[in-house]
């Protein structure tokens, strides 16, 4: 039987650790623990803070030595929490934030503890990007884990359609490269298997050329005319080319300076948009989307993408409460519209919101078992995002998100994994085709067959 991690054991390791190794009591504990989603209220026995590969190594052997259960943390930003545990390892990945750009081969390679922001920041002095995330304090590793979109994505496809290769460390402490020449099957699986496999310590990616301006912005429709505006939407987008993306975001108007105060908080439909190409489509785009003339307001121009990628950044801000349920969605039909825009109407706190993201364009071409992210096909992904400050009000806030997601299940085709909560195993399956999921299954029991890893949407060694 493992000896149990004490405060005794953890400091003679500290010598043989060049990071933080952060206890109960100590002053940054509460800092160190504390993630994007404030309902995760976990309490490890160490948290790790690792700035190198060897730190990882050492924290993964304390962690199997003591039998302490591991959670992995490189934004923190998952809404199941996944990146903090209870009594266990924090393996914190976020001193590895560097970014490096070969500007001649198009690349990025990019440690695990980046942000998003951290990424466009350092590949924009370029005029370089890669697909993906919409908030910018999004972590790298874990929406490139299990799969990632963005604005660019309809052009330039998926995180792990631009992922090259990856450094990870295994469950016995081994340090491997992942490619496709190197151990193939453990990076097929590390794109879109989350981190099931092993901890991944930095990426490798192919760059887009990006900017440094898009013409970007947003419209503000009334709920009153949400039905047809988004019969027309769906409709409006199978016509756009891959240069261009439209998302649909059905909430409570927020304080937007374009907007009147007396649209403040009422019931709207944002629509949020980016076009790659020139300027002039770009406003030939935004005339379209102003459909009849009904908007509220709008706000749109040539935009720096550094700053577009930070535009949703104060709307998703760490502490508040967060709970979603999501769906992929074939196709928008009539019915899904109805029954969203009823349960609309009881949305509890302002900022509980549906958003409806366009997908299709380069992902829905790259075959299906090219990835574990196998739903490319999908024109929609619907995210019910359940968010509210109020301890008090995590029962209807998370009722009225599972009861969006019920009405939907009708139109509905498996799940993106990034988007699930702590939903359990059928959920997690329904991320996978059968097919991906047995493979999945197979290459655990290879990579981590006593499943050390699985503080996250596990998938177990069966």
């Amino acid at each position: 039987m493992a000896a149990p991690l004490t405060s005794s054991v953890i400091d003679t390791w500290k010598t043989r650790f060049r990071g933080d190794l952060i206890q109960p009591g100590d002053p940054q504990y509460n800092d160190a623990r504390s993630i994007w989603n404030g309902m995760i209220d976990r309490r490890p026995a160490l948290i790790a803070r690792c700035v190198g590969i060897h730190d990882v190594i050492l924290a993964i052997n304390l962690a199997r030595e003591h039998g302490a259960p591991v959670a992995v943390k490189g934004g923190g930003h998952n809404v199941a929490g996944n990146a903090v545990c209870d009594g266990g390892v924090v393996i914190d990945l976020t001193p590895m934030r560097w970014v490096h750009v070969d500007v001649k081969k198009k690349t990025a390679r990019v440690g695990a503890g980046c942000l998003f922001g951290d990424l466009d920041h350092e590949t924009q002095r370029y005029g370089l990007a890669v697909p993906g995330g919409i908030v910018s304090h999004t972590g790298v590793s874990g929406l490139t884990l299990g799969g990632g979109f963005g604005w660019i994505s309809r052009k330039y496809g998926l995180t792990v359609d631009n992922l090259l290769s990856a450094e990870v460390v295994l469950a016995d402490g081994s340090a491997v490269t992942a490619s496709a020449k190197e151990n193939p099957d453990l990076f097929w699986a590390i794109r879109g298997g989350g981190g099931n496999f092993g901890v991944v310590t930095s990426f490798l990616f192919k760059c887009a050329r990006v900017g440094p301006e898009v013409f970007t912005g947003l419209l503000v429709h009334p709920m009153d005319t949400a039905r047809e505006y988004l019969q027309f939407h769906r409709d409006y987008l199978a016509t756009l080319p891959d240069e261009t993306t439209v998302w649909a975001v059905l909430r409570r108007a927020p304080a937007l300076p374009f907007l009147p105060a007396k649209v403040h908080g009422r019931l709207v439909v944002v629509v949020p948009f980016v076009h790659l190409g020139s300027q002039a489509a770009g406003k030939r785009l935004l005339k379209d989307l102003r459909w009849k003339e009904t908007a509220y307001g709008e706000h749109a121009g040539m935009t720096p993408w550094v700053e577009w990628q930070a535009a949703f950044d104060a709307l998703n801000a760490h502490g508040a409460r967060n709970y979603w349920k999501s769906h992929h969605i074939e196709d928008l039909a009539d019915g899904c519209i109805d029954v969203v825009l009823e349960q609309m109407q009881r949305a509890p706190t302002p900022s509980c919101e549906v958003l409806l993201t366009h997908m299709g364009g380069a992902p829905s071409r790259v075959p299906a078992a090219a990835t574990p992210y196998a739903f490319r096909t999908p024109r929609f992904i619907m995210n019910v995002h359940g968010r509210w400050a109020d301890a008090s009000d995590d029962a209807k806030c998370t009722s009225w998100a599972r009861d969006i997601w019920e009405v939907t299940k009708p139109f509905a085709h498996g799940v993106y994994v990034n988007f699930i909560s702590d939903e359990g195993e059928a959920r997690v399956r329904d991320a996978y085709p059968k097919d991906v999921w047995d493979k999945l299954v197979k290459l655990k029991r290879k990579y981590d067959p006593e499943n050390f890893f699985r503080m996250n949407q596990n998938i177990r060694p069966q």
